[in-house]
């Protein structure tokens, strides 16, 4: 009995740890990242991807809202030193079009809040993120500190919760 009650305290352990500090599975909540991410898609985080580089360009991430109680997959555009901007719905990325495939436009003809952002340099230890869903996506765009009435362009890259896994 003693050594049954060892071996599940063992693996209790070791699912804690993982879990903890390595991998944690989460499903998508919201239509934000489709088309990549369908709604009710089950994936994994890598936790320790960040603990050892800096994040990238292009990598999906997974990180609490800035201006609510829940955690957001997004997609990192710029990161430190890179400069954004955003004109007619298209992401310039240091002064060049980005080549986004994997963007979806749900309202096309319309301009929207966010559509249009002023180049912005990404500070030290920052990111900036965008949904692939963009019509449909809260993101750096158009986030506003409910406390402060501040826009929230960034997220610090400590607030990352990390990197999903399997997707490009």
């Amino acid at each position: 009995m003693k050594r049954w009650l060892f071996l599940f305290a063992l693996g209790a352990l070791g699912a804690w740890v993982v879990r903890g500090g390595m991998v944690e599975g989460i499903v998508v909540a919201t239509a934000s990242m489709e088309p990549t991410l369908p709604v009710g898609t089950h994936l994994f985080v890598n936790k320790a991807a960040y603990r050892f580089r800096a994040p990238r360009r292009g990598e999906i991430v997974v990180f609490p809202s800035p201006v609510g109680q829940k955690d957001m997959v997004k997609r990192i555009i710029a990161v430190e030193g890179d400069t954004v901007e955003l004109r007619k719905k298209k992401v310039y990325l240091n002064d060049k079009p980005l080549d986004e495939p994997y963007v979806r436009h749900t309202r096309p003809d319309e301009i929207l809040q966010g559509d249009n952002v002023a180049p912005r340099v990404v500070p030290r230890k920052r990111v900036f993120v965008l949904g692939d869903n963009r019509d449909q996506s809260g993101d750096s765009r158009d986030w506003v500190d409910p406390k402060t009435g501040e826009h929230v362009y960034f997220i610090h890259v400590n607030k990352l919760k990390g990197k999903l896994m399997g997707v490009q």
